[in-house]
């Protein structure tokens, strides 16, 4: 069974900064990608970073030099360090990891349970 869990929210002030984790457990041959949306109440929940295996990293415009994602292979990891943080990036964010549980199975997206930012004075 595979767990995704997330970890590093809370509260900071405008410009203030925060790091995520994500850690994926449990057994699965390999992922492919790692990443994060987030999501406020009564909005859809929204793209904010991925690391694609080969590919690198994308962004949505509004996290753009002040957000970076990255991955730790090796701990089944990501970590999304937010800097220059801004009210309106407050919200709850969660990871995914797209992975195969089986070596040639069509990947799926597998999500954690959420962790809140909130960026207030």
């Amino acid at each position: 069974q595979v767990q995704v869990s997330e970890s590093g929210g809370g509260s900071v002030q405008p410009g203030g900064s925060l790091r995520l984790s994500c850690s994926v457990s449990g057994s699965f041959s390999s992922i492919s990608a790692m990443g994060w949306y987030r999501q406020v109440p009564g909005k859809q929940r929204e793209f904010v970073a991925s690391a694609i295996s080969g590919r690198g990293a994308n962004y949505d415009d509004s996290v753009k030099g002040r957000f970076t994602v990255s991955r730790d292979d090796a701990k089944n990891a990501a970590y999304l360090q937010m800097n220059s943080l801004k009210p309106e990036d407050t919200a709850a964010y969660y990871c995914y990891a797209d992975l195969q549980i089986m070596a040639g199975w069509v990947p799926q997206d597998y999500w954690g349970q959420g962790t809140q930012v909130t960026v207030s004075s």
